[in-house]
């Protein structure tokens, strides 16, 4: 005898209802969402993609060794890539966070003017934090460049 060919309801003791609506719902019956379900997948994913990013740059490095160690091991000479200096670091970082910034307060700008919404300047506020960090790589690198020129 199968386990499977037993419906399920013989396993229980009560009878199940008979549906009438979605869900087994009455049509007199209106069921509403609360909205715990948006908390519990903010949680999830405020988790789940750092440690999903995590991973994926451990498993690219783990692989990129791999196949340096395999190269390695058949006699292929194999170039390092020079890592880039400091100064090189800050200014990139300068560079990206400062235009990133210019961005997001343009786009928004340009948004508040068109729509005519002038709570939407509020938003492009938040645009000077980043810009405020690139300034900051900025002066790094050319601290960094002043100390390198002078020793």
């Amino acid at each position: 005898m199968e386990l499977f060919s037993i419906p399920a309801r013989t396993f229980y003791r009560h009878r199940f209802p008979q549906a009438s609506g979605a869900r087994g719902a009455n049509k007199n019956e209106e069921h509403k969402m609360d909205g715990t379900i948006i908390g519990l997948v903010a949680v999830i994913m405020s988790l789940g993609i750092p440690l999903g990013a995590m991973y994926t740059f451990y498993r690219v490095r783990q692989l990129r060794t791999e196949e340096r160690l395999a190269a390695i091991a058949k006699g292929v000479s194999v170039p390092m890539e020079p890592e880039l200096s400091q100064a090189a670091r800050s200014r990139r970082a300068g560079i990206l966070l400062t235009c990133g910034a210019v961005g997001f307060i343009v786009a928004l700008g340009f948004i508040a003017q068109i729509e005519h919404e002038p709570d939407t300047w509020t938003g492009a506020a938040l645009g000077i934090i980043p810009l405020a960090i690139g300034i900051g790589y900025f002066v790094d690198f050319t601290l960094i460049r002043r100390d390198a020129q002078a020793s």
